[in-house]
């Protein structure tokens, strides 16, 4: 036979919608409050356990074993503790089973509020879980208050619920009334002080996709999937709609026989328009569907980064329709595939040159199945193995192409720093003695410059053997004052080149080059008489 204690748990349960462990569990936290209120501290460590079938209540209390008691609450001595326990040690703890007989009126107080306390706790946990799990789900319930200030509908959903459906969650061209039945959508649900706190909207686009769910079989079932919904609430919404399995028309399917199964969809959103489209693979087909009613004869799709552009071209007599009240149709076909769309009429296509767009939209398109293909791995058959080591033979020669065009780049600019430099007078006659042809006289010019250290040797007149003109000749290399500032970049450092001539000769002098002997020779000018002296200094 069930104690009254078991008898009031069950009907706890039954009233408060609790399951049994947490209703018990309440009871056992509420005496342990109260044992330590009447029996112990509050730091005591206390168990109670009652036995579901019987209703038996046990309690115990843990203890630690001293030599001397001071507190009979918490301590107990080492003879009394191998009573219970025969391998106790003094500084260990032992569990002691205590059979309370009178919990007085503050503590039956106590433990009554902590089992209301905590029943109310266990009753709201479980309403939140309970509407949390139907998030995004059709809930019905009647409209308890409106709040006329800010429009604010409270429904009651159960006995104990409310929801809240706020202004912005409302349709436009509906009005509630205390009492009126209001089918809604939970979109979400939080934890409040007084319960679970709701939030209901007739407005979001999940809403119409549940109603389909409701209404129409297929897309219960799984037979025609629902790709993607765009609404404007109150006005008109598109739905692309797509069939999972052969055979099946989806667009039929959700109309139904003479549009009954939208019609009631239309009701219960208070006259909403509904489009249904068929969802397209490919999206130019798929945007051309998501325009309907409008027939658009051609569509162009640009995509640079993330911005995504179609291009759509309609007849001339067909462009207001395509656009829509106020651009409603344009807007809920780009909700709808997600891409920018801009209409335009055949006329206006012609205009602006969009044959031109087309044509560079179709070189880009293959231009990216080429990369693809080159990209693609080679196939088990031998004709593809080949086409790829060609194209790999292609990137490696196109490789080697660049590496030649960088070694002449670095070879002529070697080069061009190479001539930059200045020739030492070694250089100078190594190049003199090999050079079978006389070089043009600025070119003499700008050799004796780019030499200023150059010192001739000291030579007397019995030391050279007479010469006279005709024995130098006509290809004799001839050194002058004038032909020292024939170069145009030597003219701005003149006060260096004279200062350079005093020491390579003296006054009077100049040098020569003698083809015969491969030296240079230092002849003597007369002031009184133009030419050069036959004999040499």
């Amino acid at each position: 036979m069930k104690s009254d204690l078991i008898m009031a748990v069950n009907q706890i349960c039954a009233e408060k919608d609790l399951p049994r462990p947490v209703v018990l569990g309440a009871i056992e936290e509420a005496l342990a409050h109260a044992y330590k209120r009447n029996y112990a501290n509050s730091t005591a460590n206390v168990q109670v356990q009652i036995d579901g079938d019987t209703g038996e209540v046990r309690v115990r209390c843990e203890k630690r074993v001293v030599e001397a008691v001071e507190d009979a609450s918490l301590e107990i001595d080492l003879a009394a503790a191998r009573k219970m326990d025969a391998q106790a040690q003094l500084g260990a703890s032992v569990m002691i089973e205590r059979i309370p007989t009178d919990f007085g009126r503050i503590a039956a107080q106590t433990a009554k509020q902590v089992i209301l306390q905590r029943i109310h706790e266990a009753e709201r946990d479980q309403l939140y879980e309970h509407f949390h799990q139907r998030e995004g789900e059709l809930i019905t319930g009647a409209v308890q208050a409106i709040d006329y200030r800010n429009n604010q509908v409270t429904i009651t959903l159960s006995k104990k619920v409310e929801g809240v459906l706020a202004a912005e969650d409302q349709l436009p061209n509906e009005r509630y009334r205390i009492g009126q039945t209001v089918r809604s959508l939970l979109v979400e649900v939080g934890k409040g002080t007084r319960g679970p706190a709701i939030r209901l909207s007739r407005t979001h686009r999940n809403m119409l996709r549940r109603l389909m769910e409701r209404e129409i079989p297929e897309i219960f079932n799984g037979t025609v999937e629902i790709k993607s919904v765009a609404r404007e609430p109150g006005q008109r919404s598109k739905v692309a709609v797509a069939a999972t399995q052969p055979g099946v028309d989806p667009v039929g399917s959700c109309v139904g026989m003479k549009g009954t199964r939208i019609q009631n969809i239309v009701d219960e959103l208070s006259g909403e328009k509904i489009d249904v489209v068929e969802w397209h693979a490919d999206v130019r087909q798929f945007v051309s569907n998501a325009l309907s009613p409008a027939r658009p004869s051609e569509t162009i799709l640009l995509e640079e980064g993330d911005a995504r552009t179609a291009i759509v071209i309609v007849p001339d007599r067909q462009l207001s329709l395509a656009i829509g009240k106020e651009g409603q149709n344009a807007r809920l076909a780009a909700k709808l595939t997600g891409w920018r769309i801009d209409i335009k009429s055949e006329t206006e296509a012609a205009t602006e040159g969009i044959n031109e767009i087309k044509r560079q939209q179709m070189q880009i398109l293959k231009a990216r199945s080429l990369e693809s293909r080159a990209s693609a791995a080679p196939g088990d058959d031998l004709l593809s193995r080949a086409e790829w080591l060609l194209r790999e033979r292609d990137k490696t020669a196109v490789t080697l192409e660049q590496a030649a065009k960088m070694l002449i780049s670095s070879e002529t600019a070697a080069s061009q720093e190479a001539s930059r430099a200045e020739p030492t007078p070694a250089q100078v006659q190594e190049a003199a003695a090999t050079t079978p042809e006389a070089p043009p006289l600025a070119e003499a010019a700008a050799v004796t410059e780019a030499t200023p250290a150059f010192q001739p040797e000291p030579t007397t007149e019995a030391e050279l053997p007479p010469m006279s003109m005709e024995a130098l000749g006509p290809e004799s290399y001839l050194v002058s004052d004038e032909a020292e500032d024939a170069e145009p970049e030597e003219r701005g450092q003149a006060a260096g080149r004279k200062a350079a001539k005093g020491k390579k000769t003296r006054k009077g002098t100049m040098m020569v080059f003698d083809e015969v002997t491969g030296e240079m020779r230092v002849v003597k000018k007369h002031k009184r008489q133009r030419g050069w002296e036959t004999d040499l200094e």
